[in-house]
């Protein structure tokens, strides 16, 4: 699903549960900018998605058409089979990293970030017959996610592990993987799943950080 359609989804999904909803608060909600907010709200009624409404002075009320009903559901069903492709296709990749892992005799995992891929990797890690350790989150070590530790990664040096997994899909790949040198865990034990468009794939950490490092 192209971003953008994805944006438009949110905006017509949270105009249908709160028409009270004004930019300020549409953005918020999105997570992007007041300016971005404006142009898609203004893209939306101009496809007759929307429309407009003068409650008060200065006060706009935005309304979904019979017109945005209907691209609300099929974004929400192309959404749907979006979401099932990128399982699949997440569950395959972990599937042959993890079996890699096992057939090099690694058998002990850890995971950078609790984002949409924790639960996924979790079951994926027990289906390979290997033992996820701990979870890596700057943010919220000193917690528990899934039954297991959250811990801060300048403590990963100090747990034993054949492999960490860093998640990358929508923002690029975790940021404080980037540490792991300062903090003396070795790189090679890194795989980093990202998305590139359309395509998933498995990058060795070392070799993600070389291309990071090549010059425009």
């Amino acid at each position: 699903m192209k971003p953008d359609s994805f944006r438009e989804l949110k905006v017509l999904e949270e105009i249908s549960s709160n028409t009270a909803s004004t930019q300020r608060h549409l953005a918020q909600k999105l997570g992007v900018a007041l300016g971005l907010t404006n142009l898609m709200i203004r893209r939306c009624i101009q496809k007759g998605y929307l429309k407009a409404v003068n409650v008060r002075k200065n006060r706009i009320q935005y309304l979904l058409t019979p017109k945005g009903v209907a691209e609300k559901t099929r974004l929400t069903i192309e959404y749907l089979e979006y979401s099932m492709h990128l399982y699949r296709r997440v569950r395959q990749i972990l599937k042959e990293t993890l079996q890699a892992v096992s057939k090099n005799g690694g058998k002990t995992i850890v995971f950078f970030g609790r984002g949409e891929l924790s639960e996924i990797t979790y079951l994926s890690v027990k289906e390979a017959g290997l033992n996820m350790v701990a979870i890596v989150d700057d943010q919220t070590c000193g917690e528990s996610f899934l039954g297991l530790p959250v811990i801060e990664t300048k403590a990963l040096a100090l747990v034993p592990f054949d492999c960490g997994i860093v998640s990358s899909l929508n923002s690029g790949w975790d940021k404080s993987s980037k540490q792991l040198a300062r903090f003396g865990i070795p790189e090679e034990k890194i795989i980093v799943i990202e998305q590139n468009g359309a395509q998933i794939k498995a990058v060795p950490f070392k070799q993600k950080t070389e291309q990071e490092l090549v010059p425009l």
